[in-house]
């Protein structure tokens, strides 16, 4: 009950509450190497709209239920693995009255601040500003595949700030007539990992040990 008091609260704003989260993470990176790991999540109150006030919320993603969506960034000690905080944290909601998908024709060419995956970029700028000034050392910035976005490519790395994505875009190169997976399959394998592959009900996929070759090279993107 005092919980819910202290959330109902006028003094307390979200903004407030994602500010003492980024500064006490901002007291533990002191001279560390920092990963620093986002994803999204979704959080659907469908089944608790009688009781809550849905007119604060908006949208999830089948653009029915009514939630929020949240895109923390989680602080990790890259020589242990300890996690030290979270130095950043982002909310938002979706208008309900927002065009759907096959209404959204010009999307792909409004500025990236103007799309949701902006959140990316925004991560690694407001979590510089913490790990930067607790002192961190170096911070390797961790998404996956929906992070792969030429902008942050293009803005984020530094000398202070490294990406470490899972790619999805085939890119071209600079000074090579192959793109990205072409050339790197092109590469000699320097060793070979085996992993389980589970069972999947759904597709029927069956339960078997993969062996993956392993392969690197750098590369600079055109």
């Amino acid at each position: 009950m005092g919980y819910y008091r202290f959330l109902e609260n006028e003094n307390v704003s979200i903004s407030e509450l994602v500010k003492s989260l980024s500064d006490h993470c901002q007291q533990q990176v002191e001279e560390r190497h920092i990963l620093a790991i986002s994803d999204t999540s979704e959080i659907n109150l469908q089944s608790h709209s009688g009781r809550i006030k849905t007119e604060e919320l908006g949208v999830v993603g089948n653009d029915r239920d009514v939630g929020f969506f949240i895109h923390p960034t989680l602080a990790l000690d890259a020589a242990t693995g300890f996690p030290l905080g979270l130095s950043t944290v982002q909310l938002w909601t979706r208008d309900p009255n927002r065009p759907t998908v096959k209404d959204r024709g010009g999307y792909n060419n409004l500025p990236i601040e103007e799309k949701e995956s902006f959140k990316w970029l925004a991560s690694a700028e407001r979590s510089q500003h913490c790990l930067k000034m607790g002192g961190a050392s170096l911070v390797t910035h961790i998404g996956d595949r929906e992070s792969d976005l030429y902008e942050e490519w293009a803005t984020v790395p530094d000398a202070f700030n490294h990406l470490l994505i899972r790619v999805r875009q085939d890119r071209r190169l600079l000074g090579q007539s192959k793109s990205l997976y072409g050339y790197l399959k092109a590469q000699r394998a320097i060793g070979y990992t085996k992993i389980t592959v589970e069972y999947e009900s759904r597709t029927q996929r069956m339960a078997r040990d993969a062996k993956l070759l392993i392969r690197c090279t750098p590369v600079k993107i055109r």
